[in-house]
């Protein structure tokens, strides 16, 4: 009696930490979003910048970016949502905005393209992921390496 008691409970266990796990890796799963305000070439439309935006996420300034600019934010979670505070051009009133995305699982470093996702674009065409450029500025460098406790050589 004792064996199948036993069982039974180590079995409920089990079945409480899988679904504890499965809980965690969908509301747990980490995120760095990067905000884009650059111009974008996609499905043959072209998107332009604004003037300034302003990103709020969780009622906190996390990017104020001019044209051209990055800003980023770290998140949980798979849904993703933001207040935007936009300027679309120079001395033009500014108006705000509220966007929500879906986060995919397999990316870690998100690029948001703020003026495409606006605009109505795919999620393929303003969300990419994070690449890090490599740093190419010691590439042309030549290395020498001397060994200090070397003794002259004499003729003699």
């Amino acid at each position: 009696m004792k064996s199948k008691r036993s069982i039974l409970i180590r079995l409920a266990a089990l079945a409480a930490i899988i679904v504890l796990a499965a809980v965690l890796f969908k509301v747990g799963r980490g995120h760095t979003i990067y905000f884009d305000n650059k111009a974008l070439e996609a499905g043959g439309k072209t998107y332009s910048p604004y003037y300034q935006v302003e990103v709020f996420v969780n009622d906190q300034s996390v990017a104020k970016l001019k044209e051209g600019d990055r800003g980023m934010a770290p998140t949980m979670g798979q849904k993703f949502s933001m207040i935007l505070h936009i300027t679309p051009a120079k001395g033009e009133k500014k108006y705000g905005k509220i966007a929500s995305i879906d986060l995919p699982y397999n990316l870690d470093g998100i690029v948001v393209n703020i003026p495409a996702l606006l605009e109505g674009a795919e999620q393929a065409d303003y969300m990419t992921e994070f690449v890090p450029a490599a740093d190419t500025s010691g590439d042309d460098e030549e290395v020498v390496i001397t060994d200090e406790f070397e003794m002259p050589m004499s003729d003699s």
